[in-house]
């Protein structure tokens, strides 16, 4: 049973909304299934790290739904800043449950087992301006999104992993509300997404206070899903 990791596909079945306008992006689908197929099996756990569908609701991500459950293994979702199908948690689960979609499972102030690890979460947050008050508001909530899902995995003895769509650190920028989390539950490893293209090269790829930073974003891995254990 192994874990794997991939943010921002982007899937686009349901609606009109091609990637493959964007260098780097053509025919991402087909490489994210060929790669997938290698190397990923049915008791296996892939975490999507947010962006997974155009889809403006639940109805038209469908598709690309449907596309992701007939892959193999168990999918953990988390939110990404493109995901507007994005909805309750019961509601997303129900609509799940009524179109047969039982490998798939949202991330949202929660966490899920994988071993003896917890796989664990939330869409984190970009703006750092924190003299607007709906920045604040946003960052402290998403905060303590994260908060509540290392608690649920601790509370089940569990080794916690942390996943994000948005990146904590980014070149000189700092998310400290995020990073306070991390640090305060000692989180070994950080795996994020939402970065593209040529600001792939200002991403955190490395160590910083002890925390090890990975970059999962699609297009950086060519559609590979890493292997997280």
């Amino acid at each position: 049973m192994s874990l794997f990791v991939i943010g921002d596909l982007h899937l686009s079945f349901g609606v009109n909304k091609p990637m493959d306008i964007f260098g780097g992006w053509e025919n991402h689908h087909v490489l994210l299934k060929d790669a997938w197929l290698r190397s990923i099996r049915s008791e296996d756990t892939v975490v999507l790290a947010g962006d997974t569908s155009w889809g403006m609701t639940m109805e038209e991500a469908l598709p690309d739904f449907r596309w992701i459950h007939a892959l193999p293994g168990r999918k953990i979702m988390l939110k990404g800043n493109h995901d507007y199908w994005w909805t309750t948690m019961s509601k997303m689960t129900r609509f799940f449950e009524e179109n047969g979609l039982d490998s798939l499972h949202i991330l949202h102030n929660n966490c899920y087992a994988c071993g003896e690890y917890g796989i664990c979460g939330t869409r984190g947050w970009v703006n750092m301006d924190y003299n607007e008050p709906a920045n604040a508001k946003v960052n402290a909530r998403e905060a303590q999104r994260l908060e509540t899902s290392l608690q649920a995995a601790e509370a089940q003895g569990l080794q916690p992993i942390v996943f994000l769509h948005y990146p904590p650190i980014y070149a000189s920028n700092c998310n400290f509300e995020m990073l306070d989390v991390l640090w305060k539950h000692h989180i070994p490893h950080c795996y994020y997404g939402h970065v593209h293209g040529s600001s792939h090269r200002h991403a955190i790829n490395g160590v910083r206070d002890d925390v090890q930073y990975h970059l999962i974003s699609g297009d950086f891995l060519q559609f590979q899903p890493e292997i997280v254990l």
